[in-house]
C-alpha cells in the first residue's frame, strides 16, 4: 500500500486552446503543476507495519524444541536411567525404627538397686548407602569396615560383609555400644562429610552409618546375687534368674516411630508418626543386699578353703517364707559374661540335686513325734551295727553299744537309731515306708518349692512302693532321695514356724511406670505337723548345738538359742554317677524358742581339711546367722534352753 493519495479520475470535457508557450499560469483544465518534495524531517515519521506470521512461526518453533527438551528427559528419567534415579529416590523415602521400651531395674527389699539399664546405642547400617551408585567407590563396604571394626569391637571382615548385605536397608552391626562409642564414630563421620565438601576425591564412607537408642543392662555390685539375677542376653532378652523368669514384666512394650530421612539423617520439616514404647516394670526382690553380701562372703571364703567344688548359703525368714540371701560359689559376675565359668552361670542352689543326708533326719523325727511313734524322752539301744535287708547298716563313727533316748538319736545324728525309730511308723516296714513318705511329701520334697524359677529341680523321691531294700532304709537318714538347696531350708523353716510349711519367695511385687506397687501373690501355706510337735522338735534340735555330746557344737551363738542339725551324706559325683567324696551341711533357726531367721548351708566335695558337716558349714551357719540377726535386730529371748536328756541309764 502506498502513502500517496490515489489518482483523481479525469472526467472529459470541452477542448481547451493551447496554452501558449513560455506562460506558467494554469488555466482551467491544466495539468497541476508538480511541486518539489516537501522535507519528511518537518512533519511527523510514519512508521510501517510488517506481516505477523514470521513471528509465530518462530515462537511455535521455539515451544517445539522446549517440549522436545521435555520429551527427551522424560524418557531418559522413566526409561533410560529408570534404575539409576530409583537408587537415589531410595534415599530419600520415608522409614521406621522400633523404640525399644526401657527395661526395668531390679531392687532388694529396701529398694537398693542390683540390676538397671543405663544408656546405649545399637549400631546399625543402610546398605543401600554403600553401592557404588551412591558413594561412586567400588569398595565403601570395606573402607567404612577398617574405620569401624576396631571401634566397636568386631571382625572388619564381618562388618564389610554386612554393608554389602542386598535387598535391605537395615544391617545391625553392634549391639549395646556406650555412648562414647558412638561419639566416636559421630566425630569420625563428620570430618570425613567436613572433608567430603571441600575435596571431591574424598567420599565420606561413614554416611549410612546410624545409630538406634538402646539400653545396656548393667550389676552395679558386680556378682553380688548373679545367681538370682541372672543376665539379659545379646537380644535383650532375660538369659536367667528373675531376669528370664520376669522377662515379660522387665521387658515392657516396645514403640515404634516412621519418619522421613535423607542421606541416613531424619529430615525435621518432614512430619513423623510414633507410638510411644511403655517401660518395663521394676521388680523388687526378697533378699536383703548386706546379707545376701555376708552369705556370699562366708560361703566363697569356706569352698576356696576347703578345696570344695561348689557350695550355697539360704537364709530365710521363718514367718514369711521370704528368701533374704541366697549365695552361690563359686558364681559370676554378669557384666562381662566373657569372663564367667559356663558351670558357674545358674542358681546351684536351686539346680543342683544332691542326697541331703543327715539334716533330712528331721522330717523322719517329725513323722515320729506326729504319729505318736515315740517321744524324746524314748529309749532307743543303738547297737555297733544294724542288718537290714541286703545290707549291713553303721554310724559314721565306730562305737560301742549306745544307749539313746529319741533326742539323743537326733543329737548324736545316728543312723541306727534313725532306722530303728522310723520302723515304729508302721506295723510292718511297708506301712511304715509308706507314712514316712506322705511326711517328706508335706514338708515339698519331690515337688518344686513353688519359685518358679528357671531350671529348679524338683529333687527326687520315689513313691513308697518303688524304693529298694536299700531305700527304705536309707532315705530315713538322707541317703536314696535327693533335693536341693532351698527345699531343705524350707523344711527346718517350717518347724520353725510352728509346723505350718510356707512355700519360699523372692520377690515382693513389682512396680509399674506409673509408679504403682503390686504385691506378690500370697504364698500357699501347709499344715504339716502340730505346733506341739514343731515346738518339741525345736527342742530336739537346740541339743545337737548346745549339748556337748552334740555334732553342731561349733554353730553355737553367744546370748541366743540355736536350733540347728549337721548333716555328711556320701555324694554322687554328676560327671560319673558314682559315689565320690561327701555332701557337707548344716541347717537350723535362731532364737531356737522364737524362730525368726533359717540358715542353710551346703558345701560339695570337700578335698581339704575335714569334711564333716559339723565342722566346715557350721562355722559358716554362725557367721551368717549372726550377721542376719544383728542386721534385723533380733533380740535374744533369754529364756533358758529346755536341755532334754541324750541318754538313758539301762
Amino acid at each position: 500500500m502506498s502513502d500517496r493519495e490515489p489518482p483523481r479520475r479525469r472526467v472529459p470535457g470541452p477542448a481547451r486552446p493551447a496554452r501558449p508557450a513560455g506562460r506558467n499560469r494554469p488555466g482551467p483544465g491544466a495539468r497541476p503543476v508538480r511541486r518539489p518534495a516537501a522535507n519528511r524531517s518537518d512533519g511527523p515519521r510514519l512508521i510501517r507495519l510488517g506481516s505477523p506470521r514470521p513471528r509465530l512461526r518462530m515462537v511455535s518453533l521455539a515451544l517445539t524444541l522446549v517440549m522436545i527438551a521435555f520429551v527427551v528427559r522424560l524418557l531418559q528419567v522413566q526409561a533410560v536411567d529408570a534404575g539409576t534415579y530409583a537408587a537415589k529416590a531410595e534415599q530419600n523415602r520415608y522409614v521406621g525404627r522400633t523404640l525399644a521400651a526401657e527395661r526395668g531395674g531390679i531392687t532388694d527389699r529396701d529398694g537398693v538397686e542390683l540390676a538397671t539399664s543405663v544408656d546405649a546405642y545399637d549400631i546399625t547400617a543402610d546398605p543401600t548407602m554403600f553401592t557404588r551408585g551412591a558413594t561412586e567407590v567400588g569398595d565403601a563396604p570395606e573402607q567404612a569396615a577398617a574405620l569401624l571394626g576396631p571401634i566397636i569391637g568386631q571382625d572388619v571382615d564381618t562388618v564389610a560383609r554386612k554393608l554389602r548385605t542386598e535387598n535391605t536397608r537395615y544391617v545391625l552391626l553392634a549391639h549395646r555400644r556406650t555412648p562414647q562409642v558412638w561419639q566416636q564414630i559421630k566425630d569420625l563421620k563428620s570430618t570425613l562429610g567436613t572433608k567430603a565438601e571441600t575435596d571431591r576425591s574424598t567420599v565420606n564412607v561413614l554416611a549410612g552409618v546410624l545409630a538406634v537408642p538402646a539400653s545396656k543392662r548393667v550389676y552395679p555390685n558386680g556378682d553380688l546375687a548373679a545367681g538370682i539375677l541372672g543376665w539379659v542376653n545379646a537380644e535383650g532378652k532375660g538369659g536367667g534368674g528373675i531376669e528370664q523368669q520376669l522377662d515379660k514384666e522387665l521387658t515392657g512394650k516396645d514403640g515404634k516411630i516412621r519418619y522421613a530421612q535423607s542421606g541416613g539423617r531424619q529430615v525435621p520439616t518432614v512430619g513423623s508418626t510414633e507410638t510411644p514404647a511403655v517401660a518395663g516394670s521394676d521388680v523388687e526382690l526378697t533378699i536383703d543386699r548386706d546379707i545376701q553380701w555376708a552369705a556370699q562372703d562366708a560361703i566363697s571364703e569356706q569352698v576356696k578353703k576347703s578345696g570344695a567344688d561348689r557350695g550355697y548359703v539360704i537364709v530365710q525368714d521363718t514367718r514369711t517364707g521370704q528368701v533374704l540371701a541366697m549365695a552361690n560359689a563359686p558364681g559370676f559376675d554378669p557384666n562381662d559374661l566373657t569372663q564367667a565359668d559356663a558351670a558357674a552361670m545358674g542358681n546351684a542352689a536351686l539346680q543342683d540335686a544332691y542326697e541331703p543326708g543327715s539334716t533330712a533326719k528331721l522330717m523322719s523325727m517329725a513323722a515320729v513325734l506326729q504319729e505318736n511313734a515315740a517321744t524324746p524322752a524314748t529309749h532307743v539301744v543303738v547297737p555297733n551295727r544294724l542288718h537290714r535287708g541286703d545290707r549291713l547298716f553303721q554310724d559314721d563313727v565306730d562305737h560301742k553299744t549306745w544307749n539313746l533316748t529319741l533326742n539323743g538319736v537326733l543329737a548324736m545324728s545316728s543312723n541306727i537309731g534313725t532306722i530303728l525309730a522310723t520302723g515304729q511308723l508302721g506295723k510292718t516296714q511297708k506301712q511304715a515306708n509308706q507314712v514316712l513318705y506322705s511326711y517328706l511329701r508335706k514338708f515339698g520334697i519331690g515337688s518344686h518349692t513353688g519359685l518358679g524359677f528357671p531350671g529348679e529341680t524338683a529333687g527326687i523321691l520315689a513313691p513308697a512302693d518303688k524304693w529298694s531294700t536299700s531305700q527304705q532304709y536309707t532315705i530315713p537318714f538322707g541317703q536314696g532321695v535327693s533335693i536341693n538347696a532351698m527345699q531343705a531350708a524350707s523344711v527346718y523353716s517350717t518347724i520353725a514356724n510352728g509346723g505350718v510349711r510356707v512355700e519360699p519367695t523372692l520377690v515382693r511385687g513389682t512396680k509399674g511406670p506409673d509408679g504403682r506397687f503390686t504385691p506378690a501373690a500370697e504364698p500357699r501355706k501347709t499344715r504339716v505337723v502340730s505346733e506341739k510337735a514343731a515346738k518339741t522338735l525345736a527342742q530336739m534340735l537346740e541339743s545337737v548345738v548346745d549339748d556337748k555330746q552334740g555334732t553342731g557344737i561349733r554353730a553355737r551363738i553367744p546370748g541366743y538359742r540355736v536350733a540347728g542339725k549337721t548333716g555328711t551324706a556320701n555324694r554322687v559325683d554328676p560327671a560319673t554317677g558314682k559315689y565320690h567324696g561327701y555332701t557337707s551341711s548344716f541347717a537350723g533357726f535362731a532364737p531356737a524358742d522364737k524362730p525368726r531367721i533359717t540358715v542353710y548351708c551346703a558345701i560339695q566335695n570337700a578335698t581339704k581339711g575335714s569334711y564333716y558337716g559339723g565342722q566346715i558349714c557350721g562355722p559358716v551357719f554362725k557367721q551368717v546367722m549372726e550377721f542376719a540377726l544383728k542386721t534385723l535386730q533380733v533380740p535374744p529371748t533369754g529364756a533358758p534352753a529346755a536341755r532334754l536328756p541324750v541318754e538313758f541309764k539301762p
